[in-house]
């Protein structure tokens, strides 16, 4: 159990309890943890969350939902509250202080990792480097710092490496749309926590291969897989005469970090 968390109010302390995984199964069929955040803007350096969800699927099937509203102590944007449809007065009056839920998530992060379990999420460099960043604003330490270890699996890296030819558009509403999975409320934290957990369920179901690698290979072979996918695209960008990609976007599940989580 790791330190502090005694601070977690009492009706999130059931999501430390998930059965464990079986050593014997392959990943997919036991327990992955789903994040997924909503925030101020797009800014992952600068924007801070404004909701959050941890979703625990044990066997294929959703066993724990933490979610809720954060009060980030600033505005928000009108161009977010139309993505997600969350109002400064929403926020203000039923959300968590915003350190609280830092201290929070990154304590259910560390604790997935020290029991093994993998944290799956679409297009996890923006929601786990935002966390990272609010953690070391709050103390100096980031996610890393602070224990977690748990291996990652990211639906766009997977999907952009697995069916990389395939045209057009790859958000999680294409993804549901091409894989077929249910998605009711777009833009809800929790619904897209657990629409993603759908998807990867369907990658490994049309690609095999996806579910026989294990969890440490497959995470760092996403790094690789990132670091190819954004070589290429800013390839694109320069021959088109766009702006390149920022350093930082070639990294991957941290930007701009050290990408030993998982390595072990």
């Amino acid at each position: 159990m790791c330190p502090g968390w005694y601070r977690i109010r009492a009706a999130d302390t059931a999501f430390w309890h998930a059965r464990p995984m079986a050593g014997d199964r392959p990943w997919n069929e036991g327990e992955l943890l789903g994040f997924d955040l909503e925030t101020t803007g797009v800014d992952r350096f600068s924007d801070v969350p404004v909701s959050y969800a941890l979703v625990t699927v044990v066997g294929g099937s959703v066993v724990r939902r933490v979610a809720g509203l954060v009060d980030p102590g600033r505005p928000i944007p009108p161009g977010a509250t139309a993505v997600h449809g969350i109002t400064d007065e929403r926020a203000r009056s039923e959300g968590r202080p915003l350190g609280e839920v830092v201290a929070m998530l990154s304590e259910a992060l560390a604790d997935a990792g020290a029991r093994g379990v993998p944290v799956v999420g679409m297009k996890l460099d923006y929601d786990l480097t935002i966390l990272d960043v609010q953690c070391r604003r709050a103390d100096g330490r980031g996610l890393a710092a602070r224990g977690f270890t748990a291996p990652v699996l990211d639906a766009l890296v997977l999907d952009r490496h697995f069916d990389r030819y395939r045209k057009g558009r790859r958000t999680l509403a294409d993804l549901c749309a091409h894989y077929e999975v249910a998605i009711d409320n777009a833009h809800d934290a929790a619904a897209d926590a657990e629409a993603t957990m759908g998807v990867v369920s369907a990658l490994c179901r049309q690609f095999p291969e996806l579910c026989a690698q294990s969890l440490a290979d497959l995470h760092r072979r996403q790094i690789e897989w990132h670091r190819e996918w954004a070589t290429s695209f800013d390839e694109w960008r320069r021959g088109k005469g766009l702006t390149p990609l920022d350093s930082r976007d070639f990294d991957w599940p941290f930007a701009g970090e050290p990408t030993a989580v998982g390595a072990a």
